[in-house]
């Protein structure tokens, strides 16, 4: 024997991190700087084979109750479980709140993650941790995971459209961060009305549109010259504009038009705001979108919980079942991650008012679609939702699960214009494993 061969001989991390390099894409930052932070992630990844080339990432914004939804106590005392029924679905062992009767026979597609806590139980700092994976700072502005996706794997935007679009978001949505305004969400205000101010206006010809265009070029010329090199701003300007210009001439403009849909698929979404975002994440990503965030606002309930559940969580329920059944349909799931978060979860003792506050102790998150093992529970809590009893489940966590399903590596270093480096999967970030496939 060889006794050197021993050394020769790559381990099985080393093969699967330089394996996944080749497979996945280039070095971020340099030639010297790995495209994967770590071996670990490299074998996370190739586990997954990045199947999720999309995902759609609805939002539940004000804290949506888990003990109502995902996680039912049906032998916790009344004062804990109210008046909400558990159901079974079409898994065995897997029970979800009454008002999920549709998303009961979609048990099969789903990861279900009832261990997640934070530290943030105000609405603000939730929201931003859970979207960042970092804490809330004066000082700077961390991406959001659709700007994460685009920044560390750029090779797989292609077309006019923009890759990272937010649907019915709130103004204080973390959007790009830091990251340059390349990547930052193209917001859409109301589905239903689509991309608006988004064509040639009708007294305009192609020519004089061509020409009005021409005279901004050349206007701009020297500025662009010389600034556009050392300022990124006036680098994805120009780039915006021309992106913007580009989708005004493309057909892709009908991705946004949700009067391309039949009377029957409408109604299987839904007619509110949300159940419209919904089918429009849909067709974006028919059309090749990457990231797709829709919010739903309103679970706030301090105060009359079951009466607001009644009203709110069958919407979600119908949406959410009509958005799996179609992707399945179209053979679109297979490539589309469906995930459901929101910034933390209810009390599960009901006070005073019949409510619910706000609790970050514990709380539920969902995962279906590309890249994620269905039927699967991950984590639990006690027999009052009380207290996550298993291993804790942090939003970095869930991110950079999010991510390897993506093929992206949650633990490689980015640096912010100050030089600070910064994680898809924050600090300490490490994907649930077992849920991957």
């Amino acid at each position: 024997m060889n006794p050197f061969n021993k050394l020769d001989e790559p381990n099985r991390r080393d093969f699967l991190a330089g394996t996944a390099r080749t497979a996945f894409g280039v070095s971020l930052g340099g030639a010297a700087a790995s495209w994967f932070g770590s071996a670990e992630a490299a074998e996370a990844i190739a586990k997954t084979n990045g199947k999720a080339k999309h995902v759609i990432y609805l939002y539940m914004a004000g804290g949506m109750t888990h003990i109502d939804t995902f996680d039912p106590k049906p032998d916790a005392p009344v004062e804990y479980r109210g008046p909400i029924k558990a159901i079974s679905t079409n898994v065995d062992g897997i029970q979800l709140g009454h008002h999920f009767e549709k998303t009961a026979k979609h048990a099969d597609k789903m990861a279900i993650i009832r261990s997640m806590n934070s530290t943030q139980g105000a609405h603000a700092q939730g929201n931003y941790h859970i979207r960042t994976s970092y804490t809330e700072r004066a000082s700077m502005t961390h991406p959001s995971l659709g700007s994460w996706a685009n920044k560390l794997d750029p090779a797989r935007i292609d077309g006019t459209l923009p890759p990272f679009v937010t649907v019915h978001a709130g103004n204080r949505h973390p959007g790009a961060g830091f990251f340059e305004p390349t990547v930052a969400p193209l917001p859409i205000g109301d589905a239903s009305k689509g991309l608006q101010n988004s064509r040639r206006r009708g007294n305009v010809t192609e020519a004089d549109f061509n020409r009005q265009l021409a005279l901004r070029a050349k206007l701009d010329a020297e500025f662009t010259s010389k600034f556009a090199k050392g300022q990124r701003n006036v680098r994805a300007y120009d780039k915006m504009f021309d992106s913007a210009v580009a989708l005004m001439k493309s057909k892709d403009l009908e991705a946004f038009d949700l009067s391309k849909e039949s009377k029957e698929t409408h109604a299987a979404y839904g007619t509110v705001k949300f159940a419209k975002g919904v089918l429009l994440a849909r067709r974006l990503v028919e059309h090749g979108v990457r990231f797709i965030e829709v919010e739903y606002g309103g679970f706030d309930w301090h105060s009359d919980n079951f009466t607001q559940a009644d009203e709110k969580l069958p919407v979600l329920d119908q949406a959410y079942a009509a958005l799996l059944s179609d992707l399945a349909a179209k053979g679109l799931l297979e490539s589309t991650l469906v995930v459901i978060a929101t910034e933390f979860g209810r009390t599960p003792k009901i006070d005073g008012d019949n409510g619910r506050n706000h609790f970050p102790k514990a709380f539920s998150f969902a995962l279906a679609g590309a890249g994620i093992k269905g039927g699967t529970v991950h984590g639990a809590t006690d027999k009052t939702a009380s207290n996550v009893i298993t291993e804790k489940t942090s939003a970095a966590d869930f991110n950079a699960t999010i991510a390897t399903a993506m093929g992206l590596p949650y633990d490689q270093t980015v640096f912010s214009p100050e030089k600070r480096p910064f994680k898809m999967g924050g600090k300490t970030g490490q994907p649930i494993k077992e849920i991957l496939s």
